[in-house]
């Protein structure tokens, strides 16, 4: 197998895994890299993430291999699939084994805690300007693209031949992926729509109906593309698979370990608890903290991200929090502010 033939998937969790095995179902030759506690010689020998796909059998052209160096160095395409507060690490880790012909993506949402950079700054930081970079993103739970079930994705990069290929090289009848030049909205949508679903999470835990959910993520919306459009981004693109269809998403169905945070917030339990629990990470508690920075540095208005930080960080009560939201001065909905 030779670079040219091979896509390496590095990061063996639920969504590293399903990526692999979409990518394999295609006829793409995927290499799929897991650390030492995720167990690569076992999932090796079942043919199947025991841990997080149980019901998702490998496809043949799915292949496991602990080594990084081997798995880097022998494939042209790499994408990335690790939390956020992972991915500057890991690719420091990628970086020695890198040279010209490599061409980097990653599945990764959200901010860096630290600086607030966008994973494209975080690459662009990493690894300088010399390689085609692109992300993966969009409405999609792990467990259903694993189960070949009809998914639609957005691959944006400012590499059109890079994003198209990666189109191509993961869409078959059961998988769609369009593509878009607009690597800022996409990963803008990708971290914001996270805090917003701890707060549709606690507002139906709260038992406070249809009515506010909606709200919630339509306003929600409203302020996920005003902080894209300040960092750069296109409005359009928040209308899109990576904006309004990830949001709704992850705001409204219970696979959603971020609208699980929420539900289990509203009954008294404590963050670290709940994540303990769900056992895997809850990227909206990172982002909670990123994108309430970003929006400060940035002067944008978003009050349902900055409560759910309050709640998270500041040990706000609900009640006060909604007090304070539904107390906000009336104005068009059209104007700038929430």
């Amino acid at each position: 197998m030779t670079s040219s033939q091979s896509l390496a998937v590095i990061g063996a969790g639920s969504w590293g895994t399903a990526l692999a095995i979409q990518f394999a179902r295609t006829g793409q030759p995927t290499v799929l890299w897991g650390r030492a506690e995720d167990d690569p010689e076992q999932m090796a020998a079942v043919r199947c993430n025991t841990r997080y796909l149980p019901d998702s059998p490998f496809p043949d052209e799915l292949r496991i291999d602990a080594d990084l160096q081997r798995v880097v160095t022998t494939n042209t395409d790499i994408l990335i699939c690790v939390p956020s507060h992972a991915f500057r690490t890991v690719l420091e880790q990628v970086k020695p084994y890198l040279d010209a012909s490599k061409r980097i993506s990653w599945a990764t949402k959200g901010f860096e805690q630290q600086s607030g950079k966008l994973p494209h700054q975080v690459a662009a930081d990493v690894l300088g300007e010399s390689y085609s970079l692109a992300v993966l993103s969009g409405p999609t739970f792990a467990t259903e693209v694993g189960a070949g079930l009809p998914t639609a994705i957005t691959v944006a990069s400012p590499d059109p031949e890079f994003a198209g290929r990666l189109a191509k090289s993961i869409s078959n009848a059961h998988f769609r992926a369009y593509t878009s030049d607009d690597i800022v909205g996409v990963e803008v949508g990708g971290a914001v729509k996270n805090v917003l679903a701890i707060a549709a999470g606690m507002s139906d835990g709260f038992g406070y109906g249809a009515n506010t959910r909606i709200a919630l993520i339509s306003r929600g919306l409203k302020e996920m593309t005003r902080l894209g459009i300040a960092l750069g981004a296109k409005a359009e693109t928040f209308m899109g698979l990576s904006g309004m269809g990830d949001l709704v998403l992850t705001c409204t169905d219970d696979l959603s370990r971020n609208r699980r945070m929420g539900l289990a917030l509203a009954s008294g339990r404590s963050a670290d608890e709940v994540a303990r629990e769900i056992g895997q990470v809850v990227e909206g508690v990172y982002a909670a903290r990123a994108v309430y920075m970003v929006a400060s540095r940035e002067n944008v208005d978003m009050p349902i991200c900055e409560q759910v930080y309050r709640i998270l960080y500041e040990h706000a009560s609900a009640t006060e929090v909604v007090n304070k939201l539904m107390s906000r001065a009336l104005k068009p909905e059209t104007e700038s502010g929430s």
